[in-house]
């Protein structure tokens, strides 16, 4: 070979040499161009919101099963630490308090102690349903998967005891939703469409495909049964969810709630049971798609950031509009206010009514949680008070929503109780005492002004109102009150049917009440 062409031939294969060099660099640091997989990964699925029409005819629910079957999937997931039974999340009993003790202290006296494994693997079941085939995510309910060590899918067709591993993606508790992706991917996957959840009403039919006690790919029929059920899914907060009388079980939490066209518009969650019966009465609920789909892209990427603004919310009662100086009912009612928090910062006090956010009037206490844990972090928005009877916007910048630190909060304040003193209240059901410095120092409250509660009678106003034995009075109607009888004689004034607002200190933070007076 001429001198020439060697020199044109080492050339040549240092440029390839170099490319495929450059190639694998740029993969490691993601400097590729973004295939069309992975763009289309980064959106939320389409969604049909086309108006439900059309007749359902002995075929319907035949063909929507044949369809939608292979895209559901058994989810058996593992873990190592005492996880949550379902017979706990569904009803039904759990173990003795002999069994408790012994969990504890190893033994009865005189009995020999026997060593048990510190941590258990216990498996639970579940449903999910494939989102996008090409990546193999699933879409499942986040009690499903959480804590799990090990998640295993199982397909329509295939034997039971075939399982294919998967990895966790993203979690969110709010919506009680996960996402998890296929370790190996499957080439011949069926993947769901999406509906519009916001169109259902009471009446359209519905149907649901689960893992029911391990039996799979069970298909129920049934109705809508309400929208909007407003249902707790975390400490004080509340998800509005759809109701149906389609047959949900243990085993069919994160399975897909279908319309007559077979989209998904649900996502089956829980049922509501009673002591004699673990299983369906009829009243199941789903968390609705739309509220899901829209966090799909955040949960793609491990994580979900919600706003929050520091205040605990509660709808405004209906018998004591007037006293407020609303017309109407609406709005949401301030209970308490974070320190340090973003309301706090903004001059927000408990007893304020929110009626309006980020230039959007407030319908209730959830729809104002809905809009502000939807709020992007960072974001300054205006907030619209009522306080004594006057309208006033504030402004205030949201924070991240952090529900571990949330759930800390909420149990810091779960105080000690205190010694009862004398001085009862008529028609409110509360003895109110001495605040004394000893008492105050228990319960956080060392510079504290106002009246302590020392007990709560069981079905009072007081009791149905929220209020505990600990409590401290600091103002009544707007009033400071120093000394229980003071604190006596402004519930006095107060008329019979009257509302009463008393602004409480319970763990360190003022909380608002309103108590109706016998």
């Amino acid at each position: 070979m001429s001198t020439g062409k060697t020199t044109l031939f080492y050339s040549f294969l240092i440029m390839v040499a170099s490319l495929a060099v450059g190639m694998v660099i740029a993969s490691r640091l993601d400097l590729t161009p973004s295939s069309s997989a992975q763009s289309a990964a980064a959106a939320a699925p389409p969604m049909n919101s086309a108006p439900l029409s059309g007749p359902v005819d002995a075929s319907t629910f035949r063909n929507i099963a044949k369809a939608m079957s292979p895209a559901v999937v058994n989810i058996r997931s593992t873990s190592k630490q005492r996880a949550q039974e379902m017979t706990e999340f569904f009803g039904g009993g759990g173990g003795s308090n002999d069994d408790l003790l012994e969990r504890f202290f190893g033994g009865q006296q005189g009995r020999p102690r026997q060593q048990r494994p510190r941590e258990q693997e216990t498996q639970a079941a579940g449903t999910g349903f494939v989102i996008n085939k090409t990546l193999g995510y699933i879409l499942t309910n986040n009690h499903v998967v959480e804590g799990a060590t090990k998640v295993e899918v199982n397909f329509l067709g295939e034997e039971s005891d075939v399982y294919h591993e998967a990895k966790i993606v993203g979690r969110d508790p709010l919506t009680d939703s996960a996402l998890i992706q296929l370790i190996d991917k499957k080439s011949d996957l069926f993947e769901v469409k999406f509906g519009d959840s916001s169109q259902m009403q009471p009446g359209d039919w519905v149907m649901a495909i689960g893992n029911p006690f391990g039996l799979a790919h069970t298909v129920s029929v049934g109705v809508i049964s309400a929208t909007a059920r407003s249902f707790p899914i975390a400490d004080q907060r509340f998800a509005d969810v759809l109701q149906t009388d389609a047959a949900i079980n243990p085993g069919n939490s994160g399975g897909p709630l279908l319309n007559a066209r077979g989209e998904v518009v649900g996502i089956n969650t829980a049922i509501y049971t009673d002591s004699r019966q673990a299983g369906n009465i009829g009243i199941g609920f789903a968390i609705p798609i739309n509220s899901v789909r829209e966090l799909i892209p955040q949960l793609q990427t491990g994580r979900v950031s919600r706003g929050v603004i520091g205040v605990s919310v509660s709808p405004v009662p209906a018998d004591a509009l007037a006293e407020f100086g609303l017309k109407d009912r609406r709005g949401a009612l301030v209970g308490a206010v974070s320190k340090g928090k973003p309301a706090a910062k903004a001059g927000i006090e408990p007893g304020d009514i929110i009626l309006e956010f980020n230039g959007k009037p407030v319908k209730n206490r959830d729809e104002l949680v809905a809009t502000v844990v939807a709020t992007k972090p960072g974001a300054t928005v205006p907030v619209k008070v009522l306080r004594d009877k006057q309208e006033k916007t504030l402004s205030l910048t949201v924070e991240e929503l952090d529900l571990d630190e949330e759930g800390n909060r909420a149990a810091e304040q779960q105080r000690t109780s205190t010694e009862p003193d004398e001085e009862p209240s008529q028609g409110f059901g509360v003895t109110l005492s001495v605040l004394t410095p000893d008492t105050a120092k228990r319960l956080r409250a060392t510079d504290a002004q106002g009246v302590l509660v020392s007990d709560v009678e069981q079905g009072s106003p007081a009791f149905r109102a929220g209020m505990v034995r600990g409590d401290i009075i600091t103002r009544v109607n707007r009033q400071p009150v120093r000394t229980p009888q003071e604190a006596s004689r402004a519930l006095a004034q107060v008329q019979s049917g009257g509302t009463a607002f008393l602004l409480v200190l319970r763990g360190g933070q003022e909380q608002f009440f309103t108590v109706r007076k016998e």
